[in-house]
């Protein structure tokens, strides 16, 4: 990349930060050619086969108020295929922020990041999602007789594999080496952030228990 008056060269300012695309290229060169060659537009029985061993992903949607990534897990497979196009969510009981779902109904673009224990690769998917609480799906999603309260529908417009060095270099599946300092808890966490008024040991001592109990 040749140099222009600031030093770095064009496209990128004084403090190093690369504004725009053609500077961003010229770091980085050209894609591998498998890297687009691996994205289809549709869900092929290849990545069907690792959405269906996923029982884990994450959603990130995008609303007014900003972005946001929300863990999704299940019993099984987190997500099913109704059809190449179309992949089914069931959204199981949490918090009540439904920040997913507030965004969704105002902008439906959606991305997702499947991953399957003991594995190297993930599935990405891009799409647009919306949430239904049609009665059919919901008691199709039915588990221990507790249903969902809305199943997100995802229109498929991409999926691939992603690289596995980012799950390599972590050592993601790796056993883990002890730590040699003490995350805080959750209840110290909200302790901290209420100023004593919520969380604490006694909510320590007894939210596993809860959420096992509320898990569907």
């Amino acid at each position: 990349m040749a140099e222009d008056g600031n030093g770095i060269g064009p496209g990128v300012d004084p403090e190093g930060e690369v504004t725009s695309l053609g500077a961003l290229e010229a770091i980085y060169g050209a894609p591998n050619p498998t890297s687009l060659i691996k994205v289809a537009d549709r869900i092929t029985p290849e990545y069907q086969a690792w959405i269906d061993a996923s029982p884990f992903c994450a959603l990130a949607t995008a609303g007014p108020e900003g972005l946001d990534v929300s863990p999704r897990g299940d019993r099984g497979a987190v997500a099913t295929v109704l059809e190449p196009g179309l992949l089914a969510l069931p959204d199981r009981r949490g918090n009540n922020r439904v920040d997913s779902l507030r965004n969704l109904i105002r902008d439906p673009r959606c991305a997702l990041m499947f991953l399957v224990r003991d594995e190297d690769i993930l599935i990405r998917v891009n799409g647009k999602g919306r949430v239904s609480v049609a009665p059919d799906l919901l008691a199709r999603f039915t588990v221990e007789g507790q249903a969902p309260r809305s199943v997100i529908l995802v229109a498929v417009e991409e999926v691939y594999f992603q690289c596995a060095r980012a799950v390599m270099r972590s050592g993601l599946w790796k056993p883990a080496e002890p730590r040699t300092e003490r995350l805080p808890t959750a209840g110290e966490m909200l302790a901290a952030m209420s100023k004593g008024a919520e969380g604490g040991a006694e909510y320590d001592a007894v939210w596993r228990e809860r959420a096992a109990k509320t898990l569907w």
